[in-house]
């Protein structure tokens, strides 16, 4: 099937192209915007409590703020404020703009902190879409220039502080670390792939494809995204373009590495990529076919995010194989052997490499690679048991700011938690008016609740006064693991003792809605992971036919996900000394080491029954393998780890941790997997590692494609 593909592609190149060109102009010109959302709670199911405390919220309070910008103000010489000063600072609240999106400006004497060192100025604001992020952030903008104005000669000084004032404060460095680590990852594959083919075009080519692909990509998603009613969050576009670096470059080198073989072997350059498809069409659809169902089974997940990358993901990882077996070999084609130009390499095979030297290690000494390998993943494995969570986001960006100052400032006088409360919406069973008689009785038993700092007075509902908001103020951080779990596990079992009778209480809150994905995301692993596991065994035990080689395949590919996770755990909760690892860690350790670590296996595997059905016996086979497909799987892995290496350059901390983990985690695939362990093992098994198919079964087969005459080529 892929020899007639092949020669389909090699003989009609002009009409490939034109027909690629076609449909992605038709795709991108009509298919649909991808709708975003920005709030993590919109991905919750419905039956979790903090999503149904923001739908009593929604009910009781129309015009509840959606996010609480905060001033907080102090005298410069760090005395406690007078009553002078605190009046002054209610004057300048009142006389602050008031944007559209602000609801109000307000603070009092009930803002300041009872050792008289802080006065907070409250400003809500409402909306939660992208267009409210903008005009908040020009809110956040529009009172820091106002405030100065305002106290000048008073002794007093302000910072403006929050989640938006915190995102205007990062947002510069954000991108201007985005652009640096955009401009350094097309660097460096342009350098890398410099390095192996030493030819400009041939290195210019991958990102010409990749970002080609990535347009027909979103159209085809947009489209999926209407037909079938799913929304993604605003990260979604940025993992698919680095989805398609990853696999885009590691198709395109196991493409372009077994046409320079076919050229080296005396091929002309139409029959050479005619072989290169047939060759590698099998390990690339197989590899898109493991990777695709490895990101379908997010579908699985009841946490909204991963359900919409799942398709959205396996569309792009499809389309990005089909580009690499027509578009790709299309117009390597037409360009021969210039695409390696000026490089002259690609008609001699290099004598003593470094490839040749490991298959030599591991086709004499299986054992030796096999638990020499297996140790080294066990021992970084066994660091994933104390893996934490990390939700605090803040504490992961640079603190020399303002808005992390006034974070600062405002510690020194009131709980951590006065900026991220947690919210216990009361909700009368009969639909009665709440009394005062209830709302102080529940008021006065939350301030012995576990972890409480201080309780705000209750907040009647808006439109209903059957409903009623009573803020708790938390003694730690609000958003780190430990408040997070006691609220879990502690805080919200007593809130729901602690209700009047006939009163129900919904905990909602960022504490909560963070408690909540903490389940979420562990219920959506326990669930992924071994439907996943399943699923690709099923398509390597097809590919390989053979029921042996997944069984040892796949556990491979387990315990490099739990090597890495492990990696990053030494490296940053107990070297770095950080309280956790983003929680996200695990789910994008997934997506890029479990899903596309995948690929380098099956390229080894492929290999590694080709020269065994070439006649030779299991280790040379497995020597001959890591040398023949050894250089195509750490080129590629060395490729993809660097892109995600360059990601630590970022003053953030969940990209530095998710650059340093997927980095640790491709190359322990390709450099550890798919070089030592899987031949190593192969090695041992020998002819029972094909068992039943026996696949490996040297027999004499003709030529699946006939060599093109002249005129076929020409296309005369």
């Amino acid at each position: 099937m892929f020899g007639r593909l092949g020669n389909a592609v090699v003989r009609h190149p002009w009409w490939t192209i034109a027909a690629w060109l076609l449909t992605a102009v038709l795709i991108i010109v009509f298919s649909p915007k991808l709708t975003t959302q920005a709030d993590q709670a919109d991905f919750l199911p419905d039956k979790y409590e903090s999503l149904q405390a923001l739908q009593v919220a929604a009910e009781a309070f129309p015009q509840q703020e959606a996010t609480t910008t905060i001033i907080v103000v102090k005298r410069s010489d760090g005395a406690a404020l007078t009553d002078a000063d605190v009046a002054k600072v209610t004057a300048v609240a009142a006389a602050l703009p008031k944007p559209e999106t602000v609801m109000t400006v307000a603070t009092g004497p009930e803002m300041v902190s009872p050792n008289k060192k802080i006065q907070v100025i409250q400003v809500p604001m409402e909306g939660t879409d992208l267009d409210a992020q903008e005009a908040q952030s020009d809110a956040v903008v529009k009172l820091r220039e106002a405030l100065p104005g305002q106290l000048t000669g008073t002794g007093l000084e302000a910072k403006v502080g929050g989640d938006i004032a915190s995102f205007v404060d990062n947002e510069d460095s954000f991108n201007k670390t985005l652009e640096i680590v955009g401009v350094a990852t097309f660097v460096l594959i342009i350098v890398l792939i410099l390095a192996i083919f030493r030819a400009p075009l041939a290195a210019i080519l991958p990102l010409l494809a990749i970002t080609f692909t990535m347009s027909v990509s979103m159209g085809l998603i947009g489209i999926a995204a209407k037909v079938f009613g799913f929304a993604a969050d605003q990260s979604l576009q940025t993992i698919i373009l680095i989805v398609l670096f990853g696999i885009g470059a590691d198709y395109y080198l196991f493409l372009m590495f077994r046409y320079r073989e076919r050229l080296r072997e005396g091929d002309d350059p139409k029959t050479a990529m005619i072989a290169a498809v047939e060759r590698v069409g099998e390990v690339i659809s197989s590899a898109a076919a493991a990777v695709a169902v490895a990101f379908l089974v997010l579908l699985l997940a009841a946490f909204g995010v991963f359900s919409a990358w799942g398709p959205s993901l396996a569309i792009a990882v499809i389309t990005m194989a089909i580009t690499s077996l027509t578009l790709i070999p299309a117009v390597v084609s037409l360009l021969g052997t210039a695409v390696f130009w000026p490089s002259k390499s690609w008609k001699s095979k290099p004598e003593g490499s470094t490839a040749r030297k490991l298959g030599a290690f591991v086709g004499r000494r299986p054992l030796v690679a096999a638990l020499g390998s297996g140790a080294l993943l066990l021992v970084l494995a066994g660091g994933s048991l104390g893996f934490k969570a990390d939700y605090d986001f803040q504490a992961g960006f640079p603190q020399d700011t303002e808005s992390a100052k006034a974070v600062e400032d405002m510690s020194t006088g009131f709980p951590p938690g006065l900026t991220t409360p947690v919210q216990v919406f009361l909700k009368s069973e009969n639909g009665a008016d709440l009394t005062q008689q209830q709302l102080d009785g529940f008021a006065a038993s939350a301030k012995g609740l576990p972890g409480v700092a201080q309780v705000l007075p209750p907040a009647p509902g808006q439109s209903t006064k059957a409903i009623a908001r009573v803020d708790l103020l938390l003694k730690e951080n609000p958003l780190d693991n430990a408040s997070i779990s006691l609220l879990k596990d502690e805080l919200r079992p007593a809130v729901h003792k602690a209700v009047p009778d006939g009163v129900r209480a919904y905990v909602g809150g960022q504490t909560a809605i963070f408690s909540d994905i903490n389940a979420v995301n562990n219920r959506d692993l326990s669930v992924i992971l071994p439907v996943a596991a399943i699923l690709i065994a099923l398509i390597l035990a097809l590919q390989l036919r053979s029921l042996v080689a997944p069984l040892y395949l796949v556990p491979a590919v387990l315990l490099g996900f739990a090597a890495t996770i492990g990696s990053a755990v030494y490296a940053f909760q107990y070297a770095l000394d950080k309280p956790g690892l983003t929680f996200q860690l695990p789910i994008i350790l997934y997506l890029f080491v479990l899903a596309i670590g995948t690929d380098y296996n099956i390229l080894m595997t492929a290999r590694l029954r080709e020269e065994a059905k070439e006649g030779h016996e299991p280790r040379k086979a497995a020597a001959l393998a890591v040398e023949h497909g050894g250089p195509t799987v750490m080129a590629a892995g060395l490729i993809l780890a660097g892109t995600f290496a360059v990601m630590m350059l970022a003053p953030v901390a969940m990209m530095q941790q998710m650059g340093f983990g997927v980095a640790i985690g491709i190359m322990l695939s390709a450099f550890v997997m798919s070089v030592f362990l899987v031949p190593g093992i192969t090695a041992l098994l020998g002819h029972a590692a094909w068992w039943p198919g026996h696949a490996d079964k040297p027999k004499p087969l003709p030529d699946p494609t006939p060599r093109p005459s002249e005129s076929e080529l020409t296309g005369s």
